[in-house]
């Protein structure tokens, strides 16, 4: 089995936004189903570690994209792990579509948790440490692996939201994409007529649940460039996004 995954996913019209190119949250779900359908045909995935009391849990995503796939387009996510460390592993994808043609990359660490302590565990006790053989380090990602998303205490709340039934995932808490879908609603849909999603970096800091209150702090870096920061109902931050436009 290639230590590479390639899968192939449709751009939907549904899963379409009104210019009629990929919702940034859907493209963030293919490349999680990527993640796991590739951990799953290796013997880590969420299926097995859910009959061990594991999980996987994102920690950081970035994608950078040139151009999003347009509606009844069928695409490729290329997905493979970079690094796996005790507590860590960074895996990559790539979004390739005919001919060779590149949307964009994206980057992610993930982390396993105990999913009774939720507490984190260790990637390597697993089989042995058997993600080790799946390791792929010559296989380039040109983009920014990314840091800590810096805010002042000048950022401004602009939105607090109630969370639902369709906000949770398998884990129990808010589903990762839901928080970048959150993010992007923040800006009317007049100003996505004028600009496009280049580069979106989201960290997740620690969980929310069905019934707590999100509020959305936002501050503007530059023109094109925004942070937001995502605090819980009991004042806890959730997650950090960077979001840069062109």
């Amino acid at each position: 089995m290639d230590k590479i995954g390639l899968y192939e996913f449709l751009a939907e019209p549904f899963h379409c936004d009104f210019s009629g190119r990929l919702f940034m949250g859907h493209l963030g779900n293919h490349m999680l189903n990527a993640a796991d359908f590739h951990s799953s045909a290796r013997g880590f995935g969420m299926k097995y570690l859910m009959t061990i009391r594991r999980s996987w849990v994102l920690s950081r995503l970035a994608i950078e994209m040139t151009e999003m796939p347009e509606q009844y387009t069928r695409f490729n996510v290329e997905t493979w792990v970079e690094s796996a460390m005790r507590y860590f592993t960074s895996r990559n994808f790539a979004v390739v579509g005919e001919e060779g043609k590149i949307y964009g990359y994206g980057r992610s660490i993930w982390a396993m948790i105990d999913t009774e302590s939720r507490q984190p565990t260790d990637i390597l006790a697993i089989d042995n440490g058997a993600i080790n053989q799946w390791i792929v380090t010559d296989k380039e990602c040109p983009i920014d692996k990314g840091g800590r998303v810096k805010m002042s205490d000048e950022a401004q709340l602009v939105r607090t939201i109630a969370t639902y039934y369709n906000d949770v995932d398998i884990n129990g808490h808010i589903n990762s994409v839901k928080y970048i879908e959150h993010v992007l609603d923040l800006w009317p849909l007049d100003w996505y007529r004028e600009h496009h999603i280049k580069r979106f970096e989201i960290a997740y800091v620690a969980e929310a649940h069905a019934g707590d209150e999100l509020s959305f702090y936002r501050e503007k870096v530059s023109d094109s460039e925004y942070c937001v920061r995502i605090v819980r109902t009991d004042g806890t931050e959730c997650c950090r996004s960077r979001i840069v436009f062109f």
